[in-house]
């Protein structure tokens, strides 16, 4: 059977009738903040208490648009007779969201959590060389990030916290276990 003549532009005249009586769905962008998924990746927030300028992050990214400055400062011992000890202490940490690709390798790599995503959208500048930001504004950014989701309640406890709590019992245990009947504990 031959298809109709003109049916193909009767289709497409009823879904653009059926479009332009739907309700729109545009966001009105300056004026309303858009709601934005719990996972969006704005931009990278800085916890500089965390960072011990380990360099991973700066290493491991592909861009190499991470700049880390540090110098070396010297520790007095903590007890008498002990050494001194040396630690970095973080002077510069930049990045150039002008080379950014917001791939996340940093955060991934970072072994201390000093590196968060932020939903913070809203750096744009005129210049481009404004766009490598200092630790104070990545720090700003920081308080920005969500908390984390809560844990799912059906879920299977950490290793870690079923050790402590196994070591724990075990000692209990051996201190039940060292006191007489009498309540009195044992000298030894």
């Amino acid at each position: 059977m031959a298809p109709v003549p003109g049916s193909g532009l009767a289709k497409g005249l009823a879904v653009t009738l059926r479009t332009m009586t739907r309700k729109t769905v545009t966001e009105q962008y300056p004026d309303a903040q858009p709601e934005l998924p719990p996972r969006t990746r704005g931009v990278i927030g800085l916890f500089e208490e965390n960072c011990t300028v380990c360099m991973l992050c700066a290493r491991e990214c592909p861009d190499w648009c991470i700049y880390i400055d540090s110098h070396k400062e010297t520790v007095p011992a903590a007890t008498p007779g002990g050494r001194d000890r040396s630690r970095n202490v973080l002077d510069r940490f930049a990045i150039d969201f002008a080379l950014c690709m917001y791939c996340g390798i940093c955060i991934e790599v970072c072994p201390f959590d000093a590196l968060f995503w932020s939903p913070e959208f809203e750096y744009a500048e005129t210049d481009i060389r404004d766009l490598t930001h200092e630790r104070d504004k990545l720090r700003e950014w920081m308080w920005t990030v969500p908390a984390p989701p809560a844990l799912d309640p059906g879920a299977e406890e950490p290793k870690e916290l079923a050790a402590a709590r196994k070591a724990a019992d075990k000692l209990a245990a051996q201190q039940q276990k060292q006191t007489d009947g009498s309540g009195q504990e044992d000298p030894s």
